[in-house]
């Protein structure tokens, strides 16, 4: 009987979770060694354009990439956009270096809010891409990257 209750909350936790979630999805980053030419693209198909939306970078890095920021831009095109890059700082690290977000081991995660109750201008595909901003090419010690849409 504890079992079954023990699996039935974790089920109701597990679906809890995702409430809102209009799209997520990431994508690897090979060999943790993210070239400037690497941009993940996720396409976003909207069916209502009077919907508003959180828009969030995903980032797992490990505890060898060797800032404590990241910069990237978010590319957006689609009907009614202009082709646009808005580039963002994501703090990865307090300034005494011990690293944000959620922890497995030496890998981190954390979910940034880029965006904030936006609209599409129209129903149909939207497409999004992640570029790294930084010095170095290519990027040390980023595990994936991707976006994550929630629906208000």
């Amino acid at each position: 009987m504890v079992k079954l209750f023990t699996t039935a909350l974790l089920i109701f936790l597990l679906a809890s979770c995702q409430e809102g979630a209009f799209f997520e999805k990431n994508t690897v980053i090979p060999n943790m060694l993210w070239d400037y030419d690497f941009q993940p693209q996720y396409t976003i198909d909207v069916d209502d354009k009077q919907a508003r939306y959180d828009i969030f970078v995903n980032i797992r890095h490990n505890a060898y990439y060797p800032y404590h920021n990241l910069f990237l831009l978010l590319h957006e095109k689609g009907k009614g956009l202009r082709d646009t890059a808005f580039r963002y700082e994501l703090q990865l690290a307090e300034d005494e270096g011990k690293w944000l977000g959620n922890s497995a081991g030496n890998l981190y995660e954390q979910s940034a809010l880029v965006k904030e109750n936006v609209s599409f201008p129209d129903t149909g595909k939207y497409t999004l891409s992640l570029e790294h901003n930084m010095h170095e090419n290519p990027l040390r010690g980023v595990n994936d990257v991707g976006i994550k849409i929630i629906k208000k």
